[in-house]
């Protein structure tokens, strides 16, 4: 799949992404060799950061010092792969060992959870071993809690607080089945949602969602899809501008798929909007591909020219597996699904 979205808005509610091993976080070292992951080791890519807009490839120090200097951080991920979670919770440690106060949101908790998760850190303060368990994690779909949990530890570790930045589950049904009207206006008015995605940014979403369907898709399905794509990239942009205006806090760091932290039309845009004075740094976290070693060529695979990240720091492969036959049952039962409750 091209885009890291984890299938897409509605199959999330009904289920999620693969499952990983957890893998320690060396908080001195950027992580690497020995990866977790098993598959393109010995790809030239693996381990290497390219900086598209400027043409070349960046040290990880370039990266830290792009993040201590930015409002807003994006750690965009591939929710099955384990070396992603390792680099963003190195990358968050390096944040707050340098000084940051950031508050710090995820994608993978909507905001029903916010009381449970804050009910188990006032009472097991910088523990983040519970608090899978405090939110009912292994029902949600994600990958195994102990993947995140090192992410969760760092932010506790540099005190800072954790936000759940998803819409619920019964929202992100609410806006497939009726549209934006379900947010209530107040709310899309806040979050800037009834200004809609410009045309071309808008078409080229409905694409990715066509074809990171396995283009298995009912065209009645795709719409409603991008309806809940835009809204939750509004909704967790508010969550990381109200994040940093919390006290004591000088911004925020968002943790969610690659596909909601694109510079063109992810959390980003929607940040240029909302808080246009503050500085947004995107970093996407991308598996190599076995037959393609220039990093720019890795553009075609979003639609562009320019891979739509500040930095794309290149990682080997969690698995082999094609998703659209790993999916494929998956993606007709909600097709079906679907279509059984039009005739209805």
């Amino acid at each position: 799949m091209r885009s890291w979205l984890c299938l897409a808005p509605l199959l999330a509610v009904l289920g999620g992404c693969l499952a990983s091993e957890d893998a320690l976080v060396d908080p001195l070292v950027p992580p690497g060799p020995p990866w977790a992951s098993t598959f393109a080791l010995d790809h030239p890519l693996a381990g290497r950061i390219w900086q598209p807009a400027e043409n070349r490839f960046a040290e990880p120090e370039v990266v830290v010092a792009a993040l201590l200097q930015s409002s807003f951080a994006l750690l965009g991920e591939k929710h099955d792969n384990v070396d992603h979670h390792r680099i963003q919770a190195w990358l968050l440690g390096r944040m707050v060992g340098g000084g940051r106060q950031p508050a710090v949101a995820f994608e993978m908790l909507d905001t029903d959870q916010q009381d449970a998760l804050a009910g188990y850190l006032a009472s097991h303060g910088r523990d983040a071993a519970g608090l899978g368990e405090a939110v009912a994690w292994a029902r949600s779909g994600w990958p195994d809690w102990a993947v995140y949990q090192p992410i969760a530890q760092a932010a506790l570790d540099g005190d800072a607080p954790l936000l759940a930045a998803s819409l619920p589950r019964r929202t992100v049904r609410a806006v497939a089945k009726d549209g934006l009207e379900a947010l209530g206006a107040a709310q899309a008015d806040s979050l800037g949602l009834d200004r809609p995605l410009p045309p071309q940014e808008a078409a080229n979403l409905r694409l990715e969602i066509v074809e990171t369907h396995c283009n298995l898709l009912p065209d009645s399905m795709v719409d409603p899809m991008v309806t809940v794509t835009v809204a939750k990239d509004g909704h967790m942009s508010g969550a990381l501008v109200r994040g940093a205006s919390l006290p004591g806090r000088d911004g925020a760091v968002l943790i969610a798929g690659g596909g909601h932290t694109r510079t063109d039309r992810g959390v980003p845009w929607h940040l240029r909007r909302m808080a246009p004075e503050k500085r947004v740094t995107s970093i996407g976290l991308i598996e190599v591909d076995p037959e393609e070693s220039d990093p720019a060529a890795y553009a075609a695979r979003f639609q562009g020219t320019l891979l739509p990240f500040d930095f794309v720091w290149f990682t080997p492969r969690a698995d082999e597996d094609n998703p659209c036959e790993a999916y494929a049952e998956q993606l007709q039962r909600a097709k079906e699904r679907h279509l059984n409750r039009q005739a209805d």
